[in-house]
């Protein structure tokens, strides 16, 4: 499975920038991207944090891994998580 990757960036209302990215089937829209975008900050509780269309864009295509391929296919998307992300 190919997965298109879309690089994220959020910021919690103290500030502090969120970095992650949203991996999609190839192909999905930037506005589905952006929604799974701020579905997931919602779920780990960041769900104020400011996050703009502008701000979770297309970087590229990839293969997809086993665990980013069960998630996709169960929720449509997976998330890397990098800077100011919460812990799993």
């Amino acid at each position: 499975m190919k997965v298109d990757v879309y690089d994220t960036y959020a910021t919690s209302v103290n500030g502090a920038t969120i970095h992650f990215d949203v991996l999609v089937p190839t192909g999905t829209t930037a506005e589905t991207a952006f929604k799974f975008a701020r579905q997931w900050l919602d779920q780990v509780g960041l769900g104020e944090a400011e996050l703009k269309q502008t701000r979770c864009s297309f970087c590229h295509t990839e293969n997809a891994g086993a665990r980013v391929i069960i998630d996709v296919e169960q929720d449509g998307y997976h998330i890397i998580r990098m800077e100011g992300c919460p812990k799993p």
